[in-house]
């Protein structure tokens, strides 16, 4: 992912850019040697050697003009070094022109015949037509990639190695199991990733919990009443009004597991303030207790869910009046960020060793599940799960009243 842009980032610059600016520099120094030879060409062929030959001194070329010379069958004119002065000597001179390269020596030779039948030779330095930066260029190239892999390489290998990290606790998770040491580690993105990962395997853990708990307080709640009216029938020892009774605790227990394991249905958000809420579900939920309503005249409005909302409140509110003495004490408070709603009562509280079960669900603290304290264990945890929904927190606290406090913060954006 990052040394293949890289390369061919590289390999398109050196071609396009570096590579128009080599042609222009080796064509430019092919043209100004030929017309350098061109010239002296022109002194030898009139006659004046000595003229051509100071003026090859003045500009670093060995000239000498020789009856016959030992080259090598092939020259160089068709190499890509002195294809350009090849070209340009063509179109000059007016004849041919040999060119020898003598790499080892970096030097460059060029045959010219005279008009009297002679071969006029001119030596210079290779670097007059051919610019070594080209290979210092590639170099350059080669080795900043090199430099770039070095560096790079730590970090890759630790990103990668994150990743078959969590590659592997994601397969553990599929499997059911757990991965044990596994923490998020590497790059922000990676570290989310796991995280999110984390929580999405404590989900699902929890709603495993959840339908185990379920399961398991169905299967004793409906066991003793089925127990029993089936006594009843035996024995002729419950009459009918009481299997009625039997059969409507039932179905409310029933009703509540099929609530639960439903969800919440899908609701679209309103603009909401919670005052009227709250005294219609008071109303309703505690109509034999004392209520006290500590509400703001101008209440703060925000989108919410308000059927999901009445819902928590109800359970909420119906738990406090199923325990209170005599007295309900509701208050909301509003700032900036959040709405605050603190509900209290009278009763005998919860210890504080309980409160984290209390929201759990199928979780009551009557051990022995008795009717008479009625209730399936689901209300605070229904409760808490809108709330959560919401994007929002419940606490279960000490009253001052010497009951239970439950503190509920709404966020308002």
């Amino acid at each position: 992912m990052v040394l293949i842009p890289l390369v061919i980032t590289q390999v398109i610059i050196a071609d396009f850019f570096f590579g128009n600016h080599w042609a222009r520099v080796h064509n430019t120094l092919a043209r100004s040697l030929s017309a350098e030879i061109t010239t002296m060409m022109n002194f030898i062929d009139n006659g004046n050697f000595a003229v051509a030959k100071s003026m090859a001194s003045d500009i670093g070329i060995n000239v000498s003009v020789n009856p016959k010379l030992n080259r090598p069958a092939k020259n160089d004119n068709s190499s890509m070094v002195a294809g350009r002065l090849a070209k340009h000597l063509q179109t000059t001179l007016k004849r041919p022109a040999d060119i020898y390269i003598d790499r080892g020596a970096r030097l460059v030779f060029i045959d010219v015949p005279t008009k009297n039948n002679k071969i006029a030779t001119f030596g210079t330095s290779l670097h007059r037509i051919y610019s070594t930066s080209t290979e210092m260029f590639i170099l350059w190239l080669i080795g900043s990639i090199l430099i770039v892999s070095i560096l790079i390489a730590p970090f890759v290998i630790l990103h990668t190695r994150s990743i078959r990290r969590i590659s592997n606790a994601a397969n553990r998770f599929g499997r059911g199991l757990d991965a044990p040491g596994f923490k998020p580690s590497g790059s922000l993105e990676i570290r989310n990733a796991a995280a999110s990962m984390i929580t999405m395997k404590e989900r699902i853990d929890r709603y495993n919990r959840t339908r185990t708990d379920m399961l398991n307080a169905v299967s004793h709640d409906l066991k003793s009443p089925l127990t029993r009216m089936r006594l009843a029938v035996e024995t002729d020892s419950m009459t009918k009004e009481n299997l009625l009774q039997e059969i409507d605790r039932m179905s409310e227990m029933v009703n509540g597991y099929l609530a639960f394991a439903r969800g919440e249905i899908p609701e679209i958000e309103q603009s909401t303030e919670l005052p009227a809420t709250l005294t219609r579900v008071a109303r309703d939920a505690a109509p034999h207790k004392k209520i006290e309503l500590d509400l703001p005249n101008e209440p703060v409005r925000f989108y919410a869910r308000p059927m999901a909302l009445t819902r928590a409140f109800s359970n909420i509110i119906e738990n406090a009046a199923r325990y209170s003495k005599k007295k309900i004490k509701i208050t909301e408070r509003d700032t900036l960020d959040f709405v605050e709603v603190i509900i209290e009562d009278d009763g005998p509280g919860i210890p504080d060793e309980q409160k984290a079960d209390a929201l759990r669900p199928f979780v009551r603290l009557d051990k022995s599940r008795s009717d008479k304290t009625g209730g399936t264990g689901l209300g605070l945890s229904i409760a808490q799960t809108a709330i959560e929904n919401h994007g929002g927190q419940i606490f279960l606290e000490d009253s001052d009243m010497g009951g239970l406090k439950v503190r509920v913060i709404l966020p308002i954006a």
